[in-house]
């Protein structure tokens, strides 16, 4: 075993402690069940994880994560992920959480060939397909990113919108706002889009 993979246990171990020196009944409290206000759509990226860079604790957030924060109507994953959450949970908000610097929303800007990932970029492609003139009226290739990070998240809103789960919830009394928030890593700071 690597010295890395060591770490982790071990730090496992020291959080435990930590936590239950401060509350000897926060994981018997824990496994009784969750009810968050959010669901979160994220990147798979290392570097945004959600409970860090927004604070929030264990229960507080159900996530779903995968390669640049897509909402995509035939992945049957974050289908049942999103009804689970707005159905079961109950969620007061789904947000969909983009990344300035996200290695999705680059590749899918290249043309080069990048195996079997290219079948999950179309979808960005996509985006970039329909805000075609936005993006090629921005001269500069690092603003031309920003800003399809920032329409990518605007259009999974959109998709999220659309599907069967947020239209079904909408009939009924419980209807999450959805919400777009880009993480800049240069920063560390969340943007609300305001798209909701």
């Amino acid at each position: 075993m690597t010295d890395s993979y060591k770490r982790l246990f071990e730090n496992n171990r020291k959080w435990v402690e930590t936590k239950l020196n401060e509350d000897k009944e926060y994981f018997h409290r824990l496994s009784q069940g969750q009810k968050p206000d959010f669901f979160l759509i994220g990147c798979s990226d290392s570097r945004v994880s959600p409970n860090i860079i927004t604070g929030a604790g264990p229960g507080e957030l159900f996530i779903h994560r995968n390669i640049a924060n897509l909402a995509v109507h035939t992945d049957l994953n974050f289908l049942s992920a999103l009804q689970y959450a707005v159905e079961v949970l109950q969620v007061k908000h789904v947000v969909v959480k983009g990344h300035y610097y996200c290695g999705g929303v680059r590749a899918a800007l290249s043309d080069d060939h990048h195996g079997l990932i290219d079948n999950w970029l179309v979808n960005i492609r996509d985006v970039m397909r329909l805000h075609k003139n936005e993006l090629e009226s921005i001269t500069g290739d690092e603003e031309r990113f920003r800003r399809l990070v920032e329409l990518n998240v605007i259009e999974q809103v959109n998709n999220v919108k659309a599907t069967s789960v947020m239209q079904n919830a909408m009939q009924n009394e419980n209807d999450p706002q959805v919400h777009g928030w880009v993480y800049d890593l240069n920063e560390g700071l969340l943007k609300d889009l305001e798209v909701s």
